[in-house]
């Protein structure tokens, strides 16, 4: 099981804190007491160079400085002369000589006191101005004493002594305090050092948690951490980096849905393209079977008069016009969709234009029975180019003509909303099925394939008002309603 990087913190401080303690323990129980002795060697050749400076032969002209170095040290001090006669002793209580062993001639626990010539003898090994230490013994007391020994201006000879069992209760007591303070430190350094990595993994999670959403492509989460160290500037890194993949994804999504949206597109160009040659062929088929027949005919010279030559005549020359019909509404439609057609807007007056193009199917309208009805209103000047708008109408009409039922009641009306002016073509017969509202805009639709096979519709007027409506950026749909059926188109109109 893998630790996280804040237990794996905290355990390191904790030991680390555990690690210096007892090192430090160690190395006082070890060295404290040599650097402690060592110290005190310092201090005694300090001041047993102040003695000599200021011992002048008599010990009753110093006496109270003798005594206030004694209790400084912490030991005691004693003078002997030449002959080896104490002259001069501290105030502090002073071992009995006889039990003190020089440690550094001893090789037992006891040694027999030495005589008078033996301390005259060794009082006359010392040398003026060196110092010489010598570890001593109290052998009733049980106690070591670190002893200074050197020899003063006038040949006296100046001892100072320091018990080491002070050193040692120094020490041993710097040992437990250390470790008192050290279980103390431990303590607090726990509960800090578990704080601390709390405190030191919280961005470090915050920035896992924010790099595991970004894996997700979620970039609404943001890393707030605010400082300025490496971990405050990885937290911006965070931030820059979900920005910025954010903005390549979402750049990525929309170029991917324009992608998908052209591969759409053309799909559906393809098909209807295929759709649109088959349809072609299709329309163009019947035409030119009916002019190859009847021009076969006239070249075999089927007819038996001239009445039937005239006939035949008529069909090629009408099913000829239905085709150049065709071909021509092929290529304006071509035109259109391609975007090399281009349209030239005017002003004119929409209902000079609406009566001048049902004043051409007057006749029609008489010789089909059908009412037409006109809601036009007084005259209104509308911008746009005034051959297309023309062009529209007349597929309305002849669409509205072509459909029309028993009751035969066409109705142009004009109605105006806001800077627009729509012009309605009614027509009584069948609703338009819901499934072919937005169908019938297609080239080559056809609602009801043998009623427009009946009156040699090609199914593309619509699809010109269409292309041409979206030129003029306006408006234009089909609506059923009660009675028949409403075509209607928008234009833009001019505020007189």
């Amino acid at each position: 099981m893998n630790k996280s990087i804040r237990s794996r913190l905290f355990m390191s401080i904790t030991f680390l804190l555990i690690f210096f303690i007892l090192l430090l323990w160690i190395l006082n129980s070890l060295y404290l007491e040599q650097y402690y002795i060592n110290n005190k060697k310092s201090i005694l050749i300090e001041n047993a160079q102040k003695l000599t400076d200021m011992y002048t032969g008599n010990p009753d002209d110093t006496q109270d400085d003798l005594d206030r170095m004694a209790n400084i040290i912490g030991g005691n001090i004693d003078i002997h002369d030449k002959e080896g006669k104490l002259v001069y002793k501290s105030s502090r209580r002073l071992p009995n000589e006889k039990n003190i062993i020089d440690n550094n001639h001893s090789k037992g626990n006891m040694m027999p006191p030495p005589d008078q010539d033996d301390e005259k003898n060794k009082y006359n090994q010392y040398t003026e101005g060196e110092y010489t230490f010598e570890p001593r013994r109290d052998m009733q007391l049980r106690v070591d004493f670190l002893t200074l020994v050197t020899k003063l201006n006038n040949g006296d000879i100046l001892t100072i002594r320091v018990p080491l069992v002070s050193i040692s209760e120094s020490v041993s007591i710097a040992n437990r305090f250390i470790l008192i303070i050290g279980a103390l430190i431990i303590s607090v350094g726990s509960l800090w050092a578990f704080w601390f990595s709390k405190k030191f993994t919280k961005p470090i999670l915050e920035v896992n948690s924010i790099a595991r959403n970004m894996a997700k492509f979620d970039f609404s989460e943001k890393c707030e951490i605010n400082g300025k160290d490496e971990i405050g500037q990885l937290g911006q890194s965070i931030n820059y980096l979900s920005g910025e993949l954010n903005k390549a994804i979402t750049e990525l999504n929309i170029k991917n849905r324009q992608l998908e949206e052209d591969i759409e597109k053309e799909r559906k160009i393809d098909e209807m393209r295929k759709e649109f040659i088959s349809s072609v062929s299709h329309e163009l088929r019947t035409p030119l079977s009916v002019i190859q027949g009847y021009a076969e005919g006239l070249a075999c010279n089927v007819n038996e008069g001239e009445e039937d030559k005239n006939f035949y005549c008529d069909v090629i020359i009408k099913e000829s016009e239905k085709m150049n019909k065709l071909v021509k509404d092929l290529l304006n439609l071509s035109q259109i969709e391609s975007g090399y057609f281009h349209i030239e807007k005017t002003e004119f007056d929409l209902i000079s234009l609406i009566e001048y193009v049902l004043n051409k199917y007057r006749s029609i309208f008489e010789e089909n029975n059908i009412r037409l009805i006109t809601e036009l209103g007084e005259s209104c000047v509308v911008l746009g180019d005034m051959i297309r708008v023309e062009q529209i109408l007349t597929n309305y009409i002849n669409n509205a003509i072509n459909h029309i039922d028993n009751t035969k009641i066409i109705k142009i009306g004009k109605t105006v909303v806001a800077n627009k002016v729509r012009i309605n073509v009614f027509n009584t017969g069948r609703h338009i099925p819901n499934e072919s509202l937005d169908k019938i805009w297609g080239s080559f639709y056809k609602v009801d394939k043998a009623r427009t096979r009946a009156y040699g519709g090609y199914g593309l007027g619509l699809s010109i008002v269409k292309a041409l409506a979206e030129l003029h950026n306006n408006a234009y749909g089909v609506e059923n309603v009660d009675g028949g059926v409403n075509f209607w188109i928008e234009v833009n109109k001019i505020q007189i």
